[in-house]
């Protein structure tokens, strides 16, 4: 692509190449047209109305694509003479002719290029009739002659000393030439980026997944690592201990300090048990998200009732992300909502995993007040799902999760 110096010459070029790929993909577009251009013709009735208005939806959606397409692609790369970026395509690879209409980008590409052909040269014309009309203000006193007239709209100039005070009020305006140009250059393209605009979205999202995905590998590792090597390590040191406590002489002071020792060891590897299944608990990658769930549920300080209808595991990203959620969600509810009772509610609607936590609490949560809420929301937006919260004073509270699947 040609490297041009310069925002009013870079708007400049893009002006000047928009006119003649505007001229040739008008052609074809306006052809599809021309059953809207028909409803201008008097006599026309209502029936006769719309059937050509539908006929030029018909014509536009049917054969728009083809033309619309290429253009499409042109254009995200000639829009590179503005700041010399270029807009990746969003439309999947492979996918030939028919695959085009079943794409979104394609009916935005369709919208560009109806905006291209009609709203372009309508603004364009009006840029060139305002330039046309300052060039000849500015100009008249020199371009005038005996006997003409000059017609500005409703006023009419009828000789040269008339023409001076209307030629300096117009050579004022003559820098808000390159303004307009730049304005008029930005807006087309930036109605482009937005309509032609590629993966840009899938890729922030992808990227967000392989770190969603990274985290929770490294949050296995870190499990497996604990469990095989600290854990293990902590196990002997209290067997140790324990065979040392037996032989020292009962109530010496080797034995007293043995035994506090002993009881430190075991109590320290309980809690590094809990910590190892807080970080990312076996059960989930042995038996799936029910089990896992209702071994939860049974070590949570009020009753909780877990409810499934899954037939087949969710993929292993859902899993684990939907698992934390309700464990945090639980831990809210043991906090904050002075809950007896909670039930969690697990199962497939469509290609979404709907996990929902009721509890019969005093209700009123708000994600403002420091409850984990905004936490949980992070969560789930981090798997491109939702969360959704009905808590109203007096509850009960009702919290539900959406996960995409897919």
């Amino acid at each position: 692509m040609l490297r041009i110096r310069g925002r009013f010459w870079r708007s400049v070029a893009y002006l000047l190449s928009t006119v003649p790929v505007a001229a040739v993909a008008g052609v074809p577009l306006g052809l599809l047209g021309v059953p809207w251009l028909l409803l201008g013709r008097r006599g026309l009735d209502l029936p006769q109305a719309v059937f050509l208005v539908l006929l030029g939806a018909a014509l536009l959606a049917g054969l728009g694509p083809v033309v619309a397409v290429p253009l499409g692609a042109f254009e995200r790369h000639r829009i590179a003479i503005m700041d010399e970026r270029t807009i990746p395509s969003s439309h999947k690879p492979g996918r030939g002719l028919f695959g085009w209409y079943r794409e979104e980008a394609t009916w935005r590409e369709l919208v560009y290029g109806i905006l291209f052909v009609t709203v372009v040269p309508a603004a364009y014309f009006l840029f060139s009739l305002y330039l046309v009309l300052l060039t000849v203000v500015v100009t008249s006193p020199l371009t005038f002659g005996n006997g003409e007239e000059i017609a500005l709209g409703v006023v009419t100039i009828h000789d040269r000393s008339q023409a001076w005070p209307y030629a300096l009020g117009a050579l004022v305006l003559v820098p808000t030439v390159p303004v307009l140009i730049v304005w008029l250059a930005g807006a087309q393209a930036f109605v482009a980026r937005i309509l032609l605009r590629g993966n840009g979205l899938v890729e922030v999202t992808r990227s967000r997944a392989r770190l969603v995905d990274t985290f929770e590998a490294e949050r296995k590792r870190i499990e497996r690592d604990l469990h095989d090597g600290a854990q293990q390590r902590l196990v002997a040191l209290t067997l140790q201990l324990g065979l040392a406590r037996h032989d020292l002489p009962p109530g010496s002071p080797a034995a007293a300090a043995v035994t506090a020792a002993h009881e430190q060891a075991k109590q320290l590897m309980e809690e590094l048990r809990d910590t190892i299944y807080g970080i990312y608990p076996q059960v989930l990658t042995d038996s799936g998200l029910d089990a896992a769930l209702s071994e939860l549920a049974g070590r949570a300080s009020i009753p909780v009732a877990v409810t499934s209808t899954l037939t087949a595991r969710p993929p292993t990203r859902v899993e684990t992300a939907a698992y934390f959620m309700v464990a945090e969600a639980l831990t809210n509810v043991a906090k904050h909502s002075t809950a007896t009772r909670a039930s969690v509610g697990v199962r497939l609607q469509g290609h979404l995993l709907v996990v929902e936590v009721t509890d019969n609490g005093r209700g009123g949560a708000d994600p403002r007040g420091g409850t984990g809420l905004t936490g949980l929301a992070d969560r789930a937006a981090a798997s491109d799902g939702r969360m959704l919260l009905s808590s109203p004073v007096g509850g009960p509270t009702v919290l539900r999760l959406e996960l995409p699947c897919g």
